[in-house]
């Protein structure tokens, strides 16, 4: 048996786990396998939140350059509106599948090699994404394009659970999202410049070279986080049957599954809000992309915020707090959605106030899941964002079967945050008296 963290008070105030976890073996092999800790965590530079952060935006910079070329693939490769939107699902799914490829991978081979293979898959897929010349071919590309973003995101969360833990790990992922948040911010714009300028297959060799960049900085600056002698030194269909103790731990699987209900948040706002701001209230392409980037701040004012309390409050406490004022809050936005009341002015505000809850969610959630299964950092990663990756693959159809109205977003919305709150409530004993006792 494995040693586990439990987000008890030790997860609270981030302690680090005990310095000590006994011998195991392994199936395959009888030789003893010493499961030490992370070394004790270091201040965090503004060098290793930069690297670790364009890590974790690889997907999101993937999906948001190339939103606003979708009505010109549309166009060119003579398709529908609904194939189209595919190759932003087909990446989500891809995404989950290649999360729990990488993972396992990761725990056994370290934390280098399976990043720098993905991105460079990622390279070699952009390219051949500019010369697709059907639709049936972007789709598979993007999906593959997927598969090879996903080690990326995976190992900028086990890099992380490698050298922090508890309060420590959450205020660090809250600090990651000045880094993510670019993308929402930037890239929708950025990807609307370039494709107007030189086409929507030019926004596919911006992102090679976005992954050219981020080779050449992991190579140069991500260090080795897993050494050989932490390394799970069992063969891989072992290493994949890592993912059944997770799954037999019910509080990890409800604290995994909450950055997946965030993300169910996040999507259905992204791909609803074209519709709802643009149709709906009138606005123009540039308008909404003002409105896009101002609501994108929410998410880093919120996790900023979560950053500088989360060490002296708690990330379990924060957590209790988030969810129910999250539900309070959508519960405000289904109002306005469906009164109309304060026009476009009150349903922005009412948007900018329930995303940034997501900032007191998805960080606090992510660390104490980690903080339970260290010495499986990478399949606990993976989990967690295979969650997030295959949540958002099957909310975003959603909101457009709904109508793609203010209304149909505001009910997924506040769908997703009850269903958090009913996951933290019901399935950990985190709303229970004597708080969290294993």
């Amino acid at each position: 048996m494995t040693q586990r963290t439990t987000p008890g008070d030790h997860g609270e105030r981030g302690a680090p786990a005990a310095t000590t976890a006994p011998t195991t073996t392994t199936p395959t092999t009888t030789t003893p396998v010493a499961r030490t800790q992370p070394p004790p965590a270091k201040r965090s530079s503004a060098r290793f939140v930069l690297l670790v952060g364009s890590m974790a935006l690889l997907p999101a910079v993937t999906t948001d350059m190339y939103l606003p070329s979708l009505p010109d693939v549309t166009a060119e490769l003579a398709t529908t509106t609904a194939a189209v939107q595919f190759t932003i699902t087909g990446m989500l799914i891809g995404g989950a599948i290649g999360q729990l490829v990488v993972g396992p991978l990761s725990d056994r081979l370290g934390r280098r090699t399976p990043v720098l293979v993905g991105v460079s898959m990622h390279i070699v897929l952009s390219l051949l994404c500019v010369v697709a010349a059907t639709i049936e071919q972007l789709i598979a590309l993007r999906i593959l394009q997927g598969l090879g973003s996903a080690g990326a995101t995976v190992i900028a969360m086990a890099v992380i659970r490698d050298r922090y833990t508890g309060a420590d790990a959450a205020r660090l992922m809250s600090r990651l999202m000045l880094v993510i948040a670019a993308a929402p911010l930037l890239a929708p714009t950025i990807g609307g410049l370039i494709a107007d300028r030189w086409g929507w297959r030019s926004v596919f060799l911006a992102l090679a070279l976005f992954g050219v960049a981020l080779v050449i900085v992991v190579a140069r600056f991500l260090p080795e986080t897993l050494p050989p002698e932490r390394r799970l030194v069992s063969g891989i269909g072992a290493s994949m049957r890592g993912y059944l103790v997770l799954l037999k731990d019910r509080h990890f699987v409800a604290l995994a599954a909450l950055p997946g209900l965030s993300m169910a948040v996040i999507i259905s706002y992204v791909v609803g809000s074209p519709f709802v701001l643009q149709e709906g209230y009138g606005l123009g392409a540039q308008q909404f992309a003002l409105v896009f980037a101002i609501t994108g701040t929410s998410m880093v004012v919120s996790s900023q915020v979560n950053a500088a309390l989360v060490q002296r409050v708690g990330p379990l406490r924060l957590l209790r707090v988030a969810l129910p004022a999250g539900v309070v809050l959508g519960c405000g936005l289904l109002a306005v959605a469906a009164t109309g009341a304060g026009g476009v002015v009150g349903i922005v505000t009412m948007l900018w106030l329930t995303m940034g809850i997501i900032g007191f969610v998805m960080a606090n959630a992510s660390a104490l899941a980690l903080s339970r299964h260290g010495e499986r950092a990478g399949t606990a990663a993976a989990t967690i964002g295979f969650l997030q990756a295959g949540v958002a693959a099957v909310i975003s159809p959603v909101v457009g079967l709904l109508g793609s109205t203010a209304v149909a977003m505001a009910m997924v919305m506040l769908a997703s945050l009850v269903a958090a709150l009913l996951v933290l409530a019901l399935v950990t004993p985190a709303y229970r008296a004597g708080g969290w006792l294993g």
